[in-house]
């Protein structure tokens, strides 16, 4: 596909992360690489190409004075930022290899990492990263230098912490160029499991290189383009998607200030691009939906009128569906409601994609309705990650869409998806066993995916062991039952369970603003724990999760449940820097409350 101006870097010419970025800023120095929010001031800031190139020279002489030869791993934990860019850059040209952190991850997960991988420096952000590191600090042996953004209090005088201000040189002459090869270890990315430790991806430069060349084939990028990245840099797709393929691409990144700010830095931004996960776009869908329930009948009727309008229209330019005559309502529909919402998205999105996890198809069918030109990909860690994306033009919201060019993909035995080609992993770092069960004899990785392909388009229709089996062998797929209840606005978090048992249960986190208005209706106090197990709220519970879970068997009903309004964190250890459930942790957390579910149906 065409890419505007020609401005597109080639994979093979790049050759390296860091002949990526030596090449874009050859290529087009007075380009705005990055805009960025400045406390201090209260502005936002463009950085050329150029000026980034002399930043990671800076960085790159700095970089020179440890005690750091090429392989040697660097830890990075920042928010996104331009500077995460900047070491990032300055380390794979120099021929370190770069492992990412979650910037909310625990300090004890983050000391396995560090330890694990070996890293002799971190990069970290300020005094609020730092207090947590210190609670580690005597079990991080192999750093030998500890950067922060900003000062800290350095009560036990650790002669290893230093401030980047004191540590960059004024000036640092020319970017090097002694990166390593194209198939050498560019970076480690700790997959963070949902059951024992996490496990270290190893990612070369050629397996990125690739999949950015091949995902640009199926999804436009061009240099006139804004690009808003809030998902963390920390995330594979975040790091592929907004990061390297712009690079390659040429448009401009800016950076969000917050999750929180991001309704306003939409409307300040404007962006062209948008890439997200499916939470995002449920927590829109739950606000838009929570706004019409206190609204008139007439404005739902006209909201409902313009999705399915719009639905319609996009099947029509798709060539799965006839014109109707209602297509002529749509500048109307759009000027009363969707351009309306549209606006609030900043008004300019060209194209928003979602991965990371599955968009439920009710979710995606009302933004597109709306004229959000939603695309789903799927891809993993160890994939680089991207493997499938939906083009434009044959856009299947339901599906995840079509494979990257010199990607081979099959489904295998238990109806697994496996992948073979240039993106998969080189292994998981000092886990021969786990790559050799990963990766068999013939080079295909297995994903654990549950798929279909049809039309060339990949549906993933489970996860082979997220399957609960229950006493009388009936089998129930949590994850899309969680999925189809958490679109009820009332339920913020779920857990299904079952395994072995002879029912279903659920253990909910409630929405607090809904339990209000749901304790107030059934005359309950909202404050008082016991309403949580009042008869009252269960009767309002099951009748709502026998509504959202009306198209499953009948053997998928939910039999217990347990309410909670305390959300499941990170910091708890009950999910994942990437929002995954620990179900095992979840099920020890709630022991009394399952027991009590199960209690007399042994």
């Amino acid at each position: 596909m065409s890419m505007g101006t020609g401005s597109k870097i080639a994979a093979a010419e790049a050759s390296t992360l860091a002949g990526l970025f030596r090449e874009r800023v050859k290529r087009t120095p007075q380009a705005v690489a990055y805009r960025q929010f400045d406390a201090t001031d209260g502005q936002w800031h463009d950085s050329s190409w150029a000026d980034m190139a002399t930043e990671v020279a800076r960085w790159q002489a700095a970089l020179s004075t440890e005690d750091l030869q090429p392989g040697d791993r660097v830890a990075i934990l920042l928010r996104n930022c331009k500077e995460w860019v900047t070491f990032d850059q300055a380390a794979l040209g120099c021929g370190l290899v770069v492992v990412p952190l979650y910037l909310d991850d625990r300090p004890e997960s983050m000391a396995y990492i560090l330890n694990d991988a070996g890293c002799k420096l971190l990069l970290l952000w300020g005094q609020e990263q730092w207090q947590g590191i210190q609670t580690v600090l005597q079990d991080l042996g192999s750093l030998i230098r500890i950067l922060t953004l900003e000062p800290v209090s350095n009560p036990g005088n650790d002669p290893r912490v230093c401030t980047v201000s004191d540590w960059l040189p004024a000036t640092g002459g020319s970017l090097r160029s002694d990166d390593s090869d194209s198939n050498q270890l560019a970076t480690i990315v700790y997959t963070s499991g949902t059951t024992g430790r996490p496990k270290g991806v190893m990612l070369s430069h050629w397996n990125i290189l690739f999949d950015c060349e091949t995902a640009l084939e199926i999804v436009q990028m061009h240099p006139q383009d804004l690009l808003l990245s809030f998902l963390p840099l920390s995330h594979t797709f975040e790091r592929t998607v907004g990061y390297y393929i712009p690079m390659m691409a040429g448009p401009t990144v800016a950076y969000a200030r917050s999750i929180p700010e991001l309704g306003e830095d939409l409307l300040t931004i404007q962006p062209t691009l948008m890439v997200s996960v499916p939470r995002i776009y449920e927590r829109v869908y739950n606000k838009i939906q929570a706004g019409l329930a206190e609204k008139s009948p007439l404005a739902s009727w006209l909201f409902n009128l313009a999705v399915d309008t719009g639905w319609k229209r996009f099947l029509h330019r798709q060539g799965r569906g006839r014109w109707q005559p209602a297509f002529l309502l749509w500048p109307l529909l759009n000027r009363l409601v969707a351009g309306k919402i549209m606006a609030k998205l900043g008004g300019r999105i060209r194209i928003a994609a979602s991965g990371g996890a599955p968009l439920p198809t009710p979710i995606a069918k009302v933004f597109i309705g709306l004229g959000l030109n939603l695309i789903q990909g799927y891809g993993l860690t160890e994939t680089s990650p991207i493997l499938t994306a939906n083009p434009e033009d044959d856009n299947d919201p339901s599906s995840v869409g079509i494979p990257l060019r010199g990607l081979e993909l099959h489904v295998g035995e238990q109806d697994e998806l496996l992948a073979r080609g240039p993106v998969v992993m080189l292994g998981y770092w000092k886990h021969p066993e786990a790559t050799a069960a990963a990766i068999d004899s013939e080079g295909w990785f297995h994903t654990g995916d549950k798929a279909r392909i049809e039309n060339n388009h990949v549906y993933i229709t489970g996860r082979i062991k997220e399957i609960i089996v229950l006493a009388n062998g009936e089998k129930a797929p949590p994850a899309d039952m969680e999925m189809a209840i958490a679109l009820d606005t009332l339920f913020e978090q779920v857990m299904i369970l079952g395994d072995g048992r002879p029912f279903l249960s659920a253990l909910l986190v409630l929405n607090p603003e809904q339990w209000e208005e749901v304790a107030r209706d059934l005359h309950l106090d909202s404050r008082d724990p016991e309403a949580l197990r009042s008869d009252a709220l269960e009767k309002l519970v099951f009748d709502r999760l026998a509504r959202q879970l009306a198209e499953f068997p009948g053997y998928a009903r939910i039999h217990g449940i347990t309410c909670t309004l305390e959300p499941w964190t990170i910091d708890d250890g009950l999910i994942t820097p990437t929002l995954k459930l620990k179900r095992n942790r979840v099920m020890e957390r709630f022991a009394a409350d399952i027991d009590r579910m199960y209690e007399g149906h042994r």
